[in-house]
Parts: C-alpha cells; sequence; structure tokens
C-alpha cells in the first residue's frame, strides 16, 4: 500500500496543529507556509479531519483551527484512516475486505495478513505526542 499525499500532507498538517499549539488557533495560511504545501490542499484535508472530529474551527480575522484533543490521544492509524481508508495492502484482507472465492486454497493471504498486522501494528501505536518528539530530536540535532 502506498500512502497518498493527502494522508501525508493529513498528518504534517496535525503535527503542525500540535507544535504550534499556543491556545490560540492555527490559520492554514500559516500551516501553508510553514509546510509548502498550498492553501487549497490544505482546506480539503482540515475539511476532512474536522468533519472526523480531530479539529476545532474557529471563526473570525483571529480563527484558525486546534486539535480537540492532546497530541497523545491521536495515532498516525486514526489520521491515516480518515484519508486513506483502510490500510489493508490487497482488497481481500482488512477491515472492508472484500468476499473472494479462492481464499480458501490461497496460500498468499497469509501474507497479505501478516503484512496488515504489521502495517496496523506500526501505526496504531504511534502518536502525534511520539512525532513532536522526533521532530525535536531532528531540531535538537542542528544546533550549534
Amino acid at each position: 500500500m502506498k500512502i497518498s499525499t493527502k494522508g501525508r500532507y493529513a498528518l504534517r498538517l496535525m503535527l503542525d496543529l500540535a507544535t504550534y499549539n499556543t491556545g490560540e488557533p492555527v490559520s492554514i495560511k500559516d500551516i501553508s507556509k510553514r509546510q509548502d504545501i498550498s492553501e487549497k490542499y490544505l482546506e480539503q484535508i482540515i475539511a476532512i479531519l474536522n468533519k472526523a472530529g480531530f479539529v476545532r474551527s474557529i471563526r473570525g480575522a483571529q480563527g484558525g483551527y486546534m486539535l480537540k484533543k492532546a497530541p497523545s490521544e491521536y495515532t498516525v492509524g486514526m489520521i491515516l484512516r480518515q484519508t486513506e481508508g483502510d490500510l489493508a495492502p490487497v482488497s481481500c484482507v482488512g477491515a472492508d475486505s472484500e468476499e473472494c472465492e479462492r481464499r480458501s486454497q490461497c496460500v498468499t493471504v497469509r501474507i497479505y495478513e501478516q503484512l496488515n498486522n504489521a502495517i496496523n501494528g506500526v501505526v496504531d501505536h504511534i502518536t502525534l505526542a511520539d512525532m513532536m518528539e522526533w521532530q525535536a530530536e531532528k531540531v535538537e540535532q542542528y544546533v550549534i
């Protein structure tokens, strides 16, 4: 499975909201500049995340977006599933698996199930808080 730009940008957007949380809303314009992603594309992604209840929208001149919960309460898996859907490597495994008449004789399905379990095991155990720590480590590496 290959994660699309929508999924990758959703992670960056949520990480940006977590990182620049000062108690004030963060504007799409500011996120766009910091992340080098078009405002139009970010607006599409934030609409998905807002509908999912991940972010809170504040209207007005000083408006923008804020996370609804603490960064430790969002996993990478939660965010990716909102933008990508099921993360299964093939259609015959995963939450939205399709019926396959060959499944009972299929040897490769075991590989795909293990891949699916591994993917979910990773993305469901990494939080935005973890990503914030990793980002801080990167910044510390470049301090002179």
